[in-house]
């Protein structure tokens, strides 16, 4: 009876030893998947992350080409205004154009009144005057210009951040304060979907 009672006893210690043994490999199994998930989780980040770096840096060329080429728009996404105020618009409607010696600004935040320029706000053309285009040791982008015409007399800025499209610019009125900062992205004029409203 001892006998059979220590067969018993080295047979239940071979049992335990075996789960402990299978609770291991799948520890070990699921330890070696997560870490396999994690590599291909940062190679398809980094993937993409240099994917998106090269989409900024064309985006980048191409919006500093437009600029120096006067062939550009200015697409705003928010407005602020001199009261402080932001507004995030449609860049589609709310944008800064120049084409050749013709620039358009169009502020349109009001997406509930049609407005004087039939899309929710006013658009105002004019002749452009004293274009400068320079860009820094940094790689900032800097348009500034004067836009007269019926509606406006203005001082335009547009600043192209460093491998990237993204930019600012700044309306200065000559006769007022109403100055407007907007935020958006700068495009070649022929890639833009921007919709014109009816000039003042």
């Amino acid at each position: 009876m001892v006998f059979g009672a220590g067969l018993s006893a080295i047979a239940q210690n071979t049992y335990g030893l075996d789960d402990g043994n299978t609770r291991a490999t799948k520890r070990q199994k699921a330890m070696s998947a997560w870490h396999q998930d994690m590599a291909e989780f940062r190679a398809r980040n980094e993937q993409e992350r240099q994917l998106n770096a090269l989409a900024d840096s064309l985006a980048y060329v191409q919006g500093r080409a437009a600029l120096t080429n006067r062939d550009f728009v200015f697409e705003a996404t928010s407005i602020t205004f001199k009261n402080g105020t932001t507004a995030f618009v449609n860049s589609t409607t709310n944008f800064i154009s120049l084409k050749g010696n013709r620039a358009v600004v169009q502020v349109s935040p009001n997406v509930m009144a049609s407005g004087p320029n039939g899309v929710g706000g006013v658009t105002v053309e004019g002749n452009v005057t004293d274009l400068q285009v320079k860009t820094d040791n940094k790689g900032r982008t800097t348009l500034s210009m004067n836009v007269m015409g019926i509606g406006i007399n203005a001082q335009v800025e547009v600043y192209m951040y460093p491998g990237t499209n993204k930019a600012s610019a700044t309306v200065y009125p000559n006769f007022n304060s109403n100055t407007l900062w907007l935020q958006g992205s700068v495009v070649p004029y022929e890639n833009s979907n921007v919709f014109e409203g009816n000039s003042l």
